[in-house]
């Protein structure tokens, strides 16, 4: 049976979504901020003898399913359809793929990405005195050197918005200098009260293969898994994923995120 839950499943849908509060990133930080009930967020539930076995969250127009077993994928995908908004669906590949046949005939484009966690880390040794924990104040300075590394200069970050997830705490940022400029830096978003994803991992040309990315990753790490959460990122580039599993991620699987043509609804 399918339903949608409310406020008075919370205790029994975290029960759920914290046995692997990486994999559950983006569900649980949006339930922690919006909750059950607003008109632009939605969560069901798949109970089985009254034991909750899936969820499915709807933030805005992506939808977003869990599961750690069999599941119904085509009652998770007739919930998608019938929603005129319907434009995206993301999540693990294992949970993602047993409902793409059922909305195969609106996908316009799917993209696959490595998905890794680390919950102990791996860094013996590697020296972090030089990496500083940034403030509001250096959101500019930030955004000024992801803007002038070529695989960031697309990013949408502006520096109003970085200085406000600097200082609301929903993303903390590290880096280190070289001649009073930023070089090389690593960040965090979405963070909620058991995990954050890790993104902008980025250095300057003229200062790669110093190891700067990794020391600021590893600070980022240490402080975040001593606020026992878990960490996770996507790469989609297997050498930067052998550099991230040195320190101590692992993978668990490809995320899926999922186009879809509303003009059918």
């Amino acid at each position: 049976m399918i339903r949608q839950l409310t406020e008075q499943d919370h205790e029994m849908c975290f029960s759920l979504l914290k046995q692997r509060p990486a994999e559950n990133l983006f569900i649980i930080g949006d339930i922690e901020a919006y909750g059950y009930e607003q008109e632009f967020q939605k969560v069901w539930g798949e109970f089985e003898d009254g034991r909750l076995k899936a969820v499915l969250l709807k933030y805005e127009e992506n939808f977003i399913p869990y599961t750690a077993g069999d599941f119904d994928a085509k009652g998770f995908a007739e919930i998608m359809l019938e929603d005129p908004n319907f434009g995206m669906m993301s999540g693990l590949k294992a949970v993602t793929a047993e409902i793409e046949p059922f909305v195969s005939h609106r996908i316009k484009r799917k993209r696959e990405t490595y998905y890794a966690k680390c919950t102990k880390l791996n860094a013996e040794g590697v020296e972090v005195s030089a990496v500083c924990q940034a403030v509001p104040e250096d959101a500019e300075q930030l955004v000024e050197l992801l803007n002038s590394i070529p695989e960031f200069s697309d990013s949408a970050i502006t520096v109003e918005r970085k200085r406000r997830v600097l200082k609301d705490g929903s993303s903390r940022s590290f880096f280190i200098k070289e001649e009073g400029k930023m070089v090389s830096t690593a960040s965090t978003t979405a963070e909620n009260s058991l995990s954050a994803m890790v993104v902008g991992v980025a250095t300057k040309s003229d200062f790669k293969k110093k190891g700067y990315a990794t020391q600021c990753m590893v600070k980022l790490c240490r402080q975040l898994l001593s606020e026992n959460k878990e960490l996770c990122l996507f790469y989609d580039n297997p050498a930067a994923g052998a550099i991230y599993k040195r320190i101590g991620f692992e993978d668990i699987g490809f995320w899926m995120m999922y186009t879809i043509d509303k003009k059918m609804s």
